[in-house]
């Protein structure tokens, strides 16, 4: 079976667009009172990441604008450190860094 970056470009467009959708109209406090809100924002990203650690290491690369290793760390911290996950650091990613990574994404696979 032939490796596909673009299938793993996709899911972490497509998990990335469903954490802001989550996270849209909602603030910081009520993030931080809904358990269901963070469990689910907390998954989304680590199937970003895991989806990112299994971009080639060509692709990445060749793409040094997308921040590889913070995405992949963020999903090894909330899979393997879950209790040291700092929920400001998880609100903070999902409101300003994905939209950002949204974007480089959309023009990766559009473009």
């Amino acid at each position: 079976m032939q490796h596909d970056d673009g299938a793993y470009l996709r899911h972490m467009l497509d998990m990335s667009r469903k954490a802001r959708a989550l996270a849209d109209g909602r603030s910081a406090e009520q993030f931080q009172r809904d358990e269901v809100l963070r469990l689910a924002l907390l998954h989304l990203l680590q199937i970003v990441g895991e989806a990112a650690n299994q971009v080639s290491q060509q692709f990445r690369m060749a793409n040094p604008e997308i921040p590889w290793d913070e995405i992949v760390g963020m999903r090894h911290r909330v899979v393997h450190d879950y209790m040291g996950i700092d929920e400001e650091i998880v609100w903070k990613t999902v409101e300003d860094d994905l939209p950002a990574l949204i974007r480089i994404l959309e023009g990766k696979l559009t473009g």
